[in-house]
């Protein structure tokens, strides 16, 4: 009996294609999720304060944990690991939080409470199958849309050059020629370029701005020369400290996150696998998240998440062959290993930054309004959204309205809209009573219905009864 082929199929999540084949597939995934990777630890950098070799850090284990985890997810470990064609690593989706808490408490409070923040996920995706009816999309919709709008002003600080108002450069016209040059390289690149080229637009865009940048001088190389080629990472390179306050904004964003993993995880299986995704799946994809993001804390790493990008590609290409996405996997490890790697992306000036990734910031809004409009949009759902919205912008942008409150209190909402957000947005869609815009337009019907039954009753008393047949003629008339 003739052997079984080899199962080449770029379509088969078990199928092995030629590396010849696999290669350039692998790539176009590396370059959607490259500039997603990098920007969160060199924006948490300047927050912090971190000096260039803490900074370089920081850029190295972030690359080195994104790859380790993808290969994690893709493979699995016992009950942990979502063993489906999605890329994860470190995401933005915990920006605001992270800015807010390290703001406070620096990179030792954000890896303390991000320890515990994963410890939160994987309680989560042990009850998952239990609690998934309390976040619908009225609910991670909202969330997500007050993380791309918190983050705008991230974008244009390093369009203006710096992500510090008081820097000697700031607002310099020539910063912004850079980010908006940068910038419509990108929207170039994604509206009008074709196969890979549209697909890492924000790429393309950070090439032309690097390229700018470096013919006007403002590229130092400085910390490359000094970068060694090899390094291992160390355990606890940085110490880690608990701050109730720090803790619970990293819980709350770690509980939404959880809801944007099940949001990318359904979207992955659905568009490219045409099936509905597994409990199985999804309780292994949320346990191994927490459990990167929580061992991750230990290396200096951020917290990890899905990439909304790659599952996108996903979609589009149906390519979902594991070897493919285990082979950007381990580009990434390769690049985590060389501290060269990450010199060179600290070279990268803010104004070029800024251009690109308002693109992305922009289009986490959309994600957004797109869960949103999944449900309908009736008043008690307008309410929820809105009042979310007001509250945690809102105090977000006059921080000195609570500054009456407990010092803990303000730590946790003061600097993270994100918190306030989704805690208004979980506790109304809980509290007001579920209507659908059907049950709100008989409300309407019975309230004009009644309005009209009073008004004949009272032009009945106003005629003192003078026609004994006018009461069963109102009668009749409203039946």
């Amino acid at each position: 009996m003739p052997n079984n082929p080899r199962n080449t199929s770029i379509f088969d999540f078990y199928g092995r294609p030629p590396i010849g084949k696999a290669l350039p597939l692998s790539l176009q995934h590396v370059l959607a999720m490259i500039a997603g990777v990098i920007t969160p630890p060199i924006i948490i950098a300047g927050v912090v304060g971190a000096t260039p070799a803490e900074k370089l850090l920081l850029i190295q284990i972030a690359v080195l944990a994104s790859g380790i985890c993808t290969l994690f997810h893709l493979y699995g470990v016992w009950k942990f690991g979502a063993r489906l064609p999605a890329i994860f690593g470190v995401g933005f989706a915990y920006v605001p939080t992270l800015i807010a808490v390290g703001g406070q408490f620096g990179i030792e409070g954000i890896l303390g409470a991000q320890l515990v923040g994963g410890i939160t996920m994987m309680v989560v995706g042990y009850f998952i199958q239990y609690i998934r009816h309390l976040f619908p999309p009225v609910v991670a919709g909202t969330v997500v849309l007050v993380i791309g709008l918190s983050l705008y002003d991230i974008s244009i600080r390093y369009m203006a050059g710096s992500g510090n108002v008081n820097a000697p450069n700031f607002g310099e016209p020539l910063n912004w020629v850079v980010g908006i040059v940068t910038l419509l390289t990108v929207l170039a690149a994604s509206q009008f370029g074709r196969g890979v080229v549209k697909l890492s637009a924000i790429i393309v865009g950070i090439l032309v701005g690097y390229l700018l940048s470096l013919a006007l001088g403002m590229v130092s190389f400085e910390a490359v020369a000094n970068a060694r080629w090899i390094a291992v990472p160390e355990v606890m390179p940085f110490e880690m400290e608990f701050h109730t306050a720090a803790i619970v904004s990293m819980v709350v964003i770690c509980v939404i996150n959880s809801v944007q993993t099940i949001g990318d995880l359904s979207a992955t299986s659905v568009a490219g696998m045409n099936r509905e995704l597994k409990t199985k799946e999804l309780t292994g994809g949320l346990l191994g998240n927490g459990l990167t993001t929580a061992a991750s804390a230990f290396f200096g790493a951020l917290p990890t998440s899905t990439f909304s990008q790659n599952v996108g590609i996903v979609a589009m290409t149906k390519v979902i062959s594991r070897s493919v996405l285990a082979i950007a996997g381990v580009f990434m490890i390769a690049a985590g290993l060389s501290p060269k790697f990450g010199a060179i992306m600290t070279t990268i000036p803010y104004p070029v930054l800024g251009g690109a990734t308002i693109t992305v910031f922009g289009m986490i809004t959309m994600t957004g309004i797109q869960l949103l409009i999944k449900d309908e949009l009736s008043a008690r759902n307008m309410t929820i959204v809105g009042l979310a919205l007001a509250l945690s912008l809102g105090i977000s942008s006059v921080p000195s309205a609570i500054e009456q409150f407990p010092a803990m209190l303000q730590n946790v909402i003061g600097g993270a809209p994100i918190v306030v957000a989704a805690i208004t947005a979980f506790v109304l869609n809980i509290a007001l009573p579920k209507k659908s815009l059907s049950d709100e337009a008989r409300e309407r019907e019975e309230i004009a219905r009644a309005d009209a039954e009073a008004a004949g009753a009272n032009a009945d008393a106003s005629d003192g009864g003078d026609d004994p047949g006018r009461a069963s003629r109102v009668a009749s008339a409203t039946k």
